[in-house]
């Protein structure tokens, strides 16, 4: 049975730093493509980025490139996303998902963590 359980949210002011992360279970991250997600109140699921290729491969999308950072650490069958400089408009839910398909689209995953709230103060 595939799990996934995020930790790690929590509030921090603009500019600060947070790292999240995704311990999985029932499967070993290395033969899924793993994406982060975030969802804020009365908006749509939008990708963050994802890492692929055992952990060699990640792409981010376009807002996050070059402040999150997704690494995986298959001993721990664990993936992380660290966020630098961070703002109000990054305040969500955060999610991890596993699926099949290097894509920053929520439908294309099977698997779903329950969350872990992020909030960025001004």
């Amino acid at each position: 049975q595939v799990r996934l359980v995020e930790s790690g949210g929590g509030s921090v002011q603009a500019g600060g730093s947070l790292r999240l992360s995704c311990a999985a279970s029932g499967y070993n991250v290395r033969s899924y493509v793993m994406g982060w997600f975030r969802q804020a109140p009365g908006k749509e699921r939008e990708g963050v980025g994802v890492i692929y290729n055992g952990g060699g491969s990640t792409v981010y999308a376009d807002s996050e490139r070059g402040r999150f950072t997704i690494t995986q650490d298959s001993a721990k069958n664990t993936v992380y996303l660290q966020m630098n400089s961070l703002k109000p408009e990054d305040s969500a839910m955060y999610y991890c998902a596993a699926g099949r398909f290097a894509s920053l689209v929520a439908r294309q995953y099977n698997y779903w963590g329950q969350g872990t709230q992020v909030t960025v103060s001004s």
